[in-house]
């Protein structure tokens, strides 16, 4: 069956999203259809403000609506020790582990097949934290994928002159496995069981 012209434009935006395939996007495009207009403005109203109002920190470039966000801002948290990212929601999948420490975000992986090289990501942000605050630990939080390694391997030789303790994570993980669908158990684990990176 060929749908309305309205219908189809709704399901090809819902297919942008990434993993949604044609069925699910016609089940979310037919599910927003059948809702009150009042709903339908509170989705959008919250897309919008989501949209306009999340910026990313200043210090350790996480999403939030707040500059620097509530984690930078948390005095109850380890000062001294920073887990590296690739994106927040990792930072998320970490942070509910009940890591206490500090993050920072890279903004994404090394990989040269897609031109992301490292001046696309946020080491010099990184940087110019590790030469005001007095780290003792980072810890490399990053997929085991091939992008991850070569991320980890290349944040390892800048970074060993500023930082004596670089750990990534150990045992827990499998390879290939991507942080944000771990479970909270395997990520503790994996933060306990962390290595020094050689």
């Amino acid at each position: 069956m060929k749908y309305t012209k309205p219908l189809l434009k709704l399901i090809e935006q819902f297919q942008r999203f990434p993993g949604v395939g044609p069925k699910s996007a016609e089940r979310m495009a037919f599910h927003l259809i059948n809702q009150e207009m009042s709903q339908l403005e509170e989705f959008s109203k919250a897309i919008i403000e989501a949209k306009t109002q999340i910026k990313k920190c200043s210090i350790c470039q996480n999403l939030s609506s707040n500059d620097p966000c509530e984690i930078c801002t948390n005095y109850e948290r380890d000062k001294t020790t920073i887990c590296l990212v690739s994106e927040s929601k990792d930072l998320a999948a970490i942070d509910r582990a009940d890591f206490k420490g500090l993050y920072h975000v890279l903004g994404g992986l090394i990989s040269p097949i897609d031109g992301i090289g490292p001046d696309n990501l946020t080491i010099k942000e990184l940087i110019g934290r590790l030469g005001k605050d007095d780290i003792k630990e980072i810890i490399v939080a990053l997929d085991s994928s091939t992008e991850g390694e070569a991320t980890t391997l290349y944040l390892h030789r800048i970074l060993s002159p500023l930082c004596n303790r670089i750990t990534r994570l150990g045992f827990g993980l499998s390879v290939g496995a991507e942080l944000e669908y771990a479970d909270e158990l395997t990520l503790s684990r994996a933060l306990e069981s962390r290595t020094l990176i050689s």
